[in-house]
């Protein structure tokens, strides 16, 4: 008897969910959710002509390079000063402003990613300048481990995630 009731029970409740919740008709609160279509509404037409920049590696604006760093380090490296020389060139034949902007990975507190996010990005608009740039056309920001790529706990992940991009601004 017992077991029987064990089996029963569930069943009869499955029943019980699926004859109550059944389909609903439309509500009125459906019918005030409805969007309407107006041209109204509409702003100016655009020309598609432009193109806009996109993005090119990381989050680094079409046409220039992240360029990464070592762990705990805010030094240019050796291998990524191509990278920072195609940035410059890029930067120098334009008349866009550009922010750096410093990344770091998840290990380590949020406040010393901060900092250490900040001083990547200065140490970048530093070699920028001696290269040539303008200091007025470049800004900076850090987003320590706040702006990740990857999300795994591996080295390459957090190799990708120790990195400045360079943000076209408007």
């Amino acid at each position: 008897m017992l077991k029987s009731v064990k089996i029963l029970l569930p069943a009869l409740i499955c029943v019980s969910v699926m004859v109550l919740s059944g389909c609903g008709k439309k509500t009125d609160t459906e019918k005030a959710v409805a969007v309407e279509t107006n041209n109204e509404a509409m702003g100016a037409e655009e020309s598609l002509d432009s193109k806009p920049l996109g993005i090119s590696e990381g989050r680094t604006t079409e046409g220039m390079l992240p360029v990464y760093f070592n762990f705990d380090s805010s030094e240019i490296k050796a291998d990524q000063v191509p990278r920072i020389e195609v940035n410059a060139e890029f930067i120098k034949k334009t008349d866009m402003n550009v922010r750096i902007e410093g990344n770091c990975d998840p290990r380590g507190t949020n406040e010393y990613n901060m900092a250490l996010g900040e001083r990547r990005a200065l140490s970048a608009k530093k070699y920028l300048v001696n290269l040539g740039v303008d200091e007025s056309r470049l800004s900076t920001v850090s987003y320590g481990e706040e702006r990740m790529l990857l999300h795994g706990h591996d080295e390459l992940s957090w190799s990708q995630n120790r990195r400045d991009d360079f943000v076209v601004v408007q």
